[in-house]
């Protein structure tokens, strides 16, 4: 005998990715506007800050509670702003997570909570899967403090934290209740980590937007320099093109093989595992970009004039190119990896054109390895040229 129920269902997301300045001011209501939305009774709020972000700006947590107080009608901490670890460490180490866990049951949060978590992506992951995990999911209000988080890491629908060395081992695919980007979250970031959040904007054009990508190589001065207007302007049109492909890519828990999202990344992630926290994401995405770039000239998808706007784009920005992790970097073993975390078949994108990403399922492992060498030897060349010039 064989029984077999088909069951099916359908589950709407909608969420908003909002940008302001000065969130926190007494005036400005969007935060309190996204947390009494629903009408419903005053909220229980536990407000996430990144230590990284309070180092850089010393009166936000009084702000956080000077906000709090001003609108106590809508919301009431469940204590003062909680002030954790940035960086790798809050995902490679579980305390905060645990933590989390522990506020939830001490505190009263529930899924009709909210967890406010302000900081940088890896902040935002590891505080975004301790959310979705507990009760099965507090409503989580990420406020990103980089521009990468602003432009890509934060307006997304994945969590996770590390595991035994592996990144994003252990993780969620749960849409937040609403994102807030604070423009003026940015102007206390260390221009490394702002310069760094730009890759990801690089990445998204080359693999979906030919304009978005021309208006860089305009403005590559601006960006440079980290021209505010310029700089906001590229935060936006990358999260834009992040929440379409999310939107209209047809897989947006990721359940099949293809990742146009990851592309430069493949690398990039062991080059981060390599370097053990030295290289930052944006970093090591600008060096995956550029070796994923390079292959594909070098297996005639990408003319020259093309493979050398994307090096130049990415030099003129203030990327290094070359760094000691390939010494060590098993090509091989990189894309088994990167694979099993795809959870399927190889599947890796590459490009045909500027705007313009295609999948492939093969590797060349002897001409990858070759182009490690090239590019290697091409930003070597740049360096030592520009030491000649400064001296």
């Amino acid at each position: 005998m064989r029984l077999q129920i088909e069951q099916h269902f359908d589950v709407r997301y909608q969420y908003r990715v909002c940008f302001t300045r000065d969130a926190f001011a007494a005036d400005n209501l969007l935060l309190r506007d996204l947390i009494s939305e629903e009408g419903a009774r005053r909220a229980r709020v536990l407000m996430v800050v990144d230590e990284g972000v309070t180092r850089g700006n010393p009166q936000l947590v009084a702000a956080m509670e000077a906000y709090a107080t001003a609108h106590a009608d809508a919301l009431q901490l469940v204590r003062s702003p909680w002030v954790v670890r940035g960086g790798e460490v809050i995902k490679n180490d579980p305390l905060e997570v645990n933590a989390l866990y522990e506020y939830s049951r001490t505190l009263g949060l529930c899924r009709h909570s909210y967890v406010v978590a302000l900081g940088g992506g890896a902040m935002l992951d590891a505080i975004g899967y301790a959310a979705a995990t507990a009760h099965r999911g507090i409503r989580l209000i990420r406020m990103p403090s980089t521009v990468l988080g602003q432009n890509d890491a934060g307006v997304g629908v994945k969590n996770a934290i590390n595991w035994h060395g592996r990144k994003n081992f252990l993780g969620t695919f749960v849409p937040p209740h609403a994102v807030v980007n604070d423009f003026a979250l940015l102007a206390s970031v260390p221009v490394a980590d702002r310069r760094a959040g730009l890759a990801e904007a690089v990445k998204v054009a080359l693999i979906r937007d030919r304009s978005f990508f021309d208006y860089m190589q305009t403005h590559h001065r601006e960006l440079a320099r980290l021209d505010t207007a310029v700089l906001e302007e590229v935060i936006v049109r990358c999260a834009s093109l992040h929440l379409a492909h999310i939107r209209n890519g047809g897989d947006p828990f990721e359940r099949g093989s293809q990742r146009p999202l990851d592309f430069g990344h493949w690398s990039a992630h062991r080059l981060e595992e390599i370097s053990q926290g030295r290289l930052r994401h944006g970093e090591a995405v600008a060096i995956g970009i550029a070796l994923d770039a390079l292959y594909s000239f070098r297996c005639g998808m990408l003319s020259q004039s093309e493979w050398h706007a994307i090096y130049a784009i990415l030099t003129d920005i203030g990327f290094t190119l070359n760094d000691a992790g390939f010494d060590r970097l098993d090509v091989a073993k990189a894309l088994n990896d990167f694979r099993e975390h795809l959870g399927g078949a190889l599947c890796i994108t590459l490009l045909r054109g500027i705007g313009d990403g295609i999948e492939v399922d093969t590797i060349d492992v002897p001409l990858m390895s070759r182009c490690i060498e090239e590019l290697r030897e091409i930003d070597a060349s740049r360096a030592t040229a520009e030491r000649r010039i400064l001296a």
